[in-house]
């Protein structure tokens, strides 16, 4: 009995060992959950947004009005970088020195531009990714005299996903103009993801600024956006349902209406062909803008594109036959006269878009 004893107990060891690795696993993957949970950022439908600056302007009618639009990619997504979420292989995609060189190249730019509005989509706060460098207290510092607002539509505090993680993100969509933003808003869109995915991923909203327009009671309706990318297309689907019940809503109150952004969409008035998916790579959905009431104008500029793959560095790819989209632009309201809209061709240098510029004046 006691040699059958002896000869059981090498395999109860390995076994007890195994056991305890098991439960080991299960407590540090039940206590990451719990503290996801924890910390899970959870905004309301709606929330008023602070308003930063002293810009006390109101947009005038009857005269040319700039705005910049560019996801700006938290600067760490320049021509040296691809991304693991579209195919590639970087989970780190940029040194500090990078992210700042980005960043500087960023604000030169649009300082170049002289825009009275600034859409920015992807601007981070605060995450490992960018090396924790504000990017929006940089921007706002060097627009000094603009009005200013942030919403998060990206904030956990570690993401442990894929190896090595992504750790803490907190980002969002960010709008600078030189008037006075009477009232901002963040407006949530709907979440197509399930727990304990939705966990992990981005909280997409409207970043709404009401802007008052001189000799009138009305406003100028400013919406800054960054609609869904990696969804089924559900998500976008729902969140352009979403954004088109507030901007008809807003219009019918006889307000001027400007959406702009990221919409991760071609809009199915532009020629879908130019720059269609290859095989195996992120296709954008399609936004059928004949579901909008009439006047509404949609606007991307089919010379340029706005977006580049990220499968692949830019550096050192056959640029002839690389994967190129058309997704950012603006839904302007028909009250609003556009006399200019361009996609400035900047190469993809410092970030995977381009910025997109418009001229209009209020009617």
């Amino acid at each position: 009995m006691s040699k059958e004893k002896k000869k059981r107990n090498p395999f109860l060891k390995v076994l007890k060992v195994i056991l305890i690795l098991i439960l080991i696993v299960v407590l540090l993957f039940a206590g990451l959950l719990v503290f996801l949970s924890v910390t899970e950022y959870k905004p309301a439908d709606e929330e008023t947004i602070t308003v930063v600056g002293t810009a006390d302007k109101e947009v005038p009618t009857g005269e040319t009005v700039k705005v910049v639009s560019w996801n700006v990619g938290y600067c760490a997504l320049g021509d040296n970088a691809d991304f693991f979420m579209d195919g590639g292989k970087m989970v780190n995609t940029a040194s500090k020195e990078r992210v700042e060189e980005n960043l500087d190249a960023v604000i030169s730019f649009i300082k170049s531009e002289k825009p009275s509005l600034i859409l920015l989509q992807e601007t981070d706060v605060s995450s490992d990714r960018s090396h924790r460098i504000n990017e929006a207290d940089s921007i706002r510092d060097a627009f000094d005299g603009f009005s200013s607002t942030f919403a998060y539509n990206f904030k956990v505090a570690f993401h442990p996903y894929p190896i090595p993680p992504m750790g803490k993100i907190a980002s969002g969509v960010m709008t600078l103009a030189e008037y006075k933003v009477e009232s901002a808003e963040r407006i949530q869109l709907p979440i197509p993801f399930k727990w304990p995915v939705s966990m992990l991923n981005l909280k997409r909203c409207l970043n709404v600024n009401r802007i008052p327009v001189e000799g009138s009671d009305k406003h100028l309706v400013l919406i800054n956006l960054h609609l869904e990318a990696y969804d089924d297309g559900e998500g976008k689907i729902m969140q352009t349902a979403a954004l088109k019940e507030f901007l008809e809503k807003e219009y019918a109150e006889g307000n001027y209406v400007i959406a702009g952004g990221d919409f991760n969409q071609i809009f199915s008035s532009e020629d879908a062909d130019l720059f269609k998916a290859q095989e195996g790579k992120w296709a954008p959905g399609v936004i059928d803008v004949s579901t909008f009431e009439d006047g509404w104008q949609f606007l991307m500029d089919e010379r340029t594109p706005s977006c580049r793959s990220l499968d692949q560095p830019l550096i050192g790819a056959d640029l002839d036959n690389f994967q190129y989209y058309l997704i950012d632009g603006f839904i302007v309201s028909e009250n609003v006269k556009v006399s200019n809209l361009e996609t400035k061709d900047l190469g993809f240098i410092n970030s995977d878009h381009n910025p997109v510029v418009m001229a209009f004046t209020l009617d």
